[in-house]
């Protein structure tokens, strides 16, 4: 329903189901202050038996700490961008990481991975990896509540670019392509490649350093993975703007 808040719900969904909201949704209805009869949107849990979209929903109750809803009518409505994009991005330091997850999600990104580089700042151990990626999923769903988007972008686990790259996709046909931002002389511009190369592709993966950028020896890393160079012009843009501005010319 256009104009109703949204949720994202991780339960099941399906049309004439009562249930509870998820205790981060209710919050944001109480700071709504919704009241019973409140129309809003549910969204989020994919599986065989919910086919995606969005469903109408009506706000049954309001308790201190519960809010229960009725499922309405399912809207297949989708508002991905025709190609999927995945970040990959050495964590820019302070608070631009945060700023980085919500603003690539209103693009349209499919999947953030955080890297840890020879040049990056900030450097996580286990335990605060773990409450990192929590905050930004919870980054995500406020993001994809907002901008209307259906499905919720993945939020990988911190991890070292090394460690990442013996994994990283490898391309195996014209649809896909893994690109890594180079700040080096005589690089080929993005917007030359996605306008020859990259015209087919359709599933993308973006390799973007964080301040100062990858290293020469990350660089060749990147390369011998498979990795094809691109560049954003002769400017140098902070990590994460360089970021948006690659996920823009190639969403």
């Amino acid at each position: 329903m256009p104009g109703a808040p949204r949720f994202f719900c991780p339960a099941p969904l399906a049309t004439g189901l009562h249930l509870a909201l998820s205790p981060a949704a209710a919050r944001h209805a109480q700071v709504l202050r919704l009241q019973p009869g409140a129309a809003i949107t549910l969204f989020g849990h994919r599986d065989t038996t919910t086919p995606g979209g969005e469903f109408a929903a009506t706000v049954t109750a309001m308790g201190r700490n519960n809010v229960q809803v009725l499922v309405g009518p399912h809207d297949p409505v989708e508002r991905e961008t025709a190609r999927r994009l995945h970040l990959a991005i050495g964590i820019p330091a302070n608070e631009r990481m945060d700023w980085l997850v919500e603003t690539a999600t209103d693009r349209g990104v499919a999947s953030i991975q955080p890297l840890m580089t020879e040049r990056s700042v900030v450097r996580l151990d286990e335990q605060r990896s773990v409450k990192k990626q929590a905050h930004w999923h919870s980054i995500v769903v406020a993001a994809c509540e907002q901008s209307g988007r259906n499905q919720v972008a993945s939020v990988h686990m911190p991890m070292a670019l090394t460690q990442w790259l013996r994994k990283a996709p490898t391309p195996s046909t014209t649809t896909e392509a893994t690109l890594v931002l180079s700040l080096q002389p005589g690089t080929s511009p993005l917007s030359q490649w996605r306008n020859g190369p990259g015209t087919a592709a359709r599933c993308i993966a973006f390799l973007c350093g964080p301040e100062g950028g990858l290293s020469a020896t990350e660089e060749a890393q990147a390369a011998a993975a498979g990795f094809t160079p691109v560049s954003l012009g002769e400017r140098t843009l902070r990590s994460e703007t360089a970021a948006l501005a690659a996920l823009t010319l190639l969403a």
